[in-house]
C-alpha cells in the first residue's frame, strides 16, 4: 500500500515468518481454532447480521464456515488457502483458492453478495485495508461485514500490530482498517466473549456498506 492509502507505521504488517503463504497453508489442518463456546458466539453473529436468501462471501474461508444450521442462504462462497478444506465445507456452493497476501484484489463482480464474514483470520492479512476496499466493491449497499476474531493464532504469521496490542487494542485496528478503506460505515466493536472463564474469547467489529 502506498503512503496516501496507508496511515499506519511501517513495520504494522511485519511477520516472523516472511515465506510464502501458499508453503504455510500447503497442507489442510481439519481441525477448529477456537473452542465450541467461541463458535457459538461467531454463529449467532451470523444469525444476527447476514441475510437468510442472501448470497454470502465467507472470506479466508476453511473446512468449516459456522454459519447456523438453521439459515438457508441463497449461495455461499469461500475463498481461502487449501482447496482441500474449501473441497470438504458441506456449507460452500463454491470457493476460489487465493492468496489475499499476494493478491488482494477479489474474484468477484461488483454488488455481487449481500454479506461477508472474516473468522479469525483478520490478523494474517498484510494489506488489510486493500481487502476491506474490495469487499465493499463485491458487497452491495448497506450489506453487513462480520469480521471475527479471539486470542488464537499462528503466531509467525499474524502481523506484528497484532502482536503488540491487546484485545481492545485489536477492536481499534481492525476498525481503523475499516475506516482507512472507505466505503464503510455503522461500524460496531463488539465483545461477544461467553461467560466464563473456560472458553475463549471473543470480538467483533461489524461494518455496513456505505457505497
Amino acid at each position: 500500500m502506498n503512503s496516501s492509502n496507508n496511515p499506519f507505521p511501517p513495520n504494522t504488517f511485519r511477520r516472523q515468518d516472511e515465506t510464502p503463504d501458499a508453503n504455510f497453508y500447503h497442507f489442510p489442518r481439519f481441525v477448529t481454532h477456537i473452542d465450541e463456546g467461541a463458535i457459538a458466539a461467531v454463529t449467532q453473529l451470523y444469525r444476527e447480521y447476514l441475510p437468510a436468501g442472501g448470497a454470502v462471501l465467507d472470506l479466508m474461508s476453511s473446512w468449516i464456515s459456522h454459519l447456523p444450521e438453521e439459515v438457508a442462504y441463497g449461495r455461499v462462497v469461500g475463498l481461502g488457502m487449501n482447496e482441500q478444506e474449501l473441497r470438504a465445507n458441506p456449507r460452500l456452493s463454491s470457493y476460489v483458492v487465493q492468496d489475499l497476501n499476494h493478491a488482494p484484489t477479489l474474484p468477484f463482480v461488483d454488488n455481487e453478495f449481500d454479506g461477508a464474514s472474516i473468522c479469525v483470520s483478520i490478523d494474517y492479512l498484510t494489506q488489510p485495508v486493500a481487502v476491506l476496499r474490495e469487499l465493499a466493491r463485491v458487497l452491495r449497499r448497506e450489506a453487513p461485514l462480520v469480521i471475527t476474531f479471539s486470542n488464537r493464532c499462528f503466531p509467525s504469521k499474524s502481523i506484528a500490530a497484532w502482536h503488540a496490542l491487546d484485545d481492545r487494542g485489536h477492536l481499534q485496528l481492525v476498525a481503523q482498517y475499516l475506516q482507512a478503506s472507505g466505503g464503510w460505515h455503522q461500524v460496531e466493536l463488539l465483545d461477544r466473549s461467553p461467560n466464563g472463564y473456560q472458553s475463549d474469547p471473543l470480538f467483533a467489529v461489524v461494518g455496513r456498506v456505505a457505497l
